[in-house]
């Protein structure tokens, strides 16, 4: 057997946003949201993926919403890679969803509760450890709970996640195992298929149950995924390794021309700025090419911490205005 990746945009929409997806989706929810216990009963997956409507979905991630048995909204993200301002837009669209089920007369009792469970190819945490984050509203000072859970906010980072297959006890942990090494299998393990909706969703991930059109597609939108991935990666190395070296060329003349030490620690200081400074600059060149003025009096004069936090958020940056936007928040 050979399994496509559930991370793939096409699978994941078939996998768990489709007509015969409803089991499937439960399982994972509950595994996922309630640790494990079946708390949710059945739900309605609202537009279900269909084959015919390929070509609307987006390369960098997706959407699946469904109601609960409860009535409750639960909006289901898939993220590959890096966006920019991803927190604010996690946040945006759970808000969006809850205040647009009142239209104009109604009445706020019949405001539903929205949770949003959003998958991460990346860390998005690096303070943590943890695969599942499942965040509520809570006092600041004694971190007791809201009474009523309205906006839930659950991040699964699949990276976090290395446990091998021997290893795995839980029903996350056998739903994050699937996420993670579908495409590696060569059959259904027995540890898997004791979960009747996963061993049904390697099933249909199953490239013999693809039509030659389907198989097609998921190759296309899989090497699409490489590509981009590779070139951000190579990019990014090349770049710092070329900062590098100029930031301890300039941290060593620097250091030379003052003899005392705090002449060298400043040079020390210096130099990372300079180095910084540079692998910002090459990165976002490569980005705005047309902008490279604009690039040198933005980035001149930022902080090491500034600038650091900039080259991190390098690849979350979609256009020029993300980038303008980001370096607000940082003078911020």
């Amino acid at each position: 057997m050979k399994f496509i990746s559930p991370k793939i945009d096409y699978a994941f929409k078939k996998i768990f946003g489709s007509d015969q997806s409803e089991d499937i989706l439960i399982s994972f929810l509950n595994a996922i949201v309630y640790n494990g216990e079946s708390v949710i009963s059945s739900l309605t997956i609202v537009n279900p993926y269909n084959p015919g409507q390929v070509e609307t979905l987006k390369d960098s991630y997706l959407d699946i919403r469904a109601i609960l048995n409860s009535g409750e909204i639960v909006l289901i993200e898939m993220q590959v890679a890096r966006v920019a301002a991803f927190h604010k837009r996690v946040t945006y669209n759970l808000c969006k969803a809850y205040a647009n089920q009142l239209a104009s007369g109604d009445y706020y009792l019949e405001i539903t509760p929205v949770i949003a469970v959003t998958i991460t190819d990346f860390i998005l945490f690096k303070e943590s450890h943890k695969c599942i984050h499942h965040f509520v509203f809570k006092d600041k000072e004694s971190s007791s709970e809201y009474p009523e859970h309205e906006l839930q906010l659950i991040f699964l980072e699949l990276p976090r996640f290395v446990k091998k297959l021997p290893e795995l006890q839980t029903l996350a942990e056998k739903w994050i195992y699937f996420m993670t090494q579908a495409q590696d299998l060569e059959e259904i393990p027995e540890s898997l298929a004791e979960v009747t909706a996963i061993e049904k969703a390697l099933t249909i991930a199953n490239q013999a149950n693809l039509t030659p059109a389907e198989a097609e597609e998921v190759s296309r939108r899989a090497m699409q995924l490489r590509d981009e991935i590779g070139r951000i990666k190579y990019a990014t190395e090349e770049a710092r390794e070329e900062a590098l070296e100029e930031g301890r060329q300039a941290g060593r003349q620097a250091g030379r021309q003052e003899g005392r030490q705090e002449g060298r620690q400043e040079g020390r200081q210096e130099g990372r700025i300079t180095e910084a400074r540079a692998l910002v600059l090459r990165l976002l060149n490569k980005r705005f090419p047309d902008k490279t003025a604009e690039l040198n009096s933005l980035v001149e004069g930022l902080s090491l911490s500034a600038l650091e936090e900039l080259s991190d958020a390098m690849f979350e940056l979609n256009n020029w205005d993300d980038l303008l936007t980001l370096l607000a928040d940082i003078d911020q």
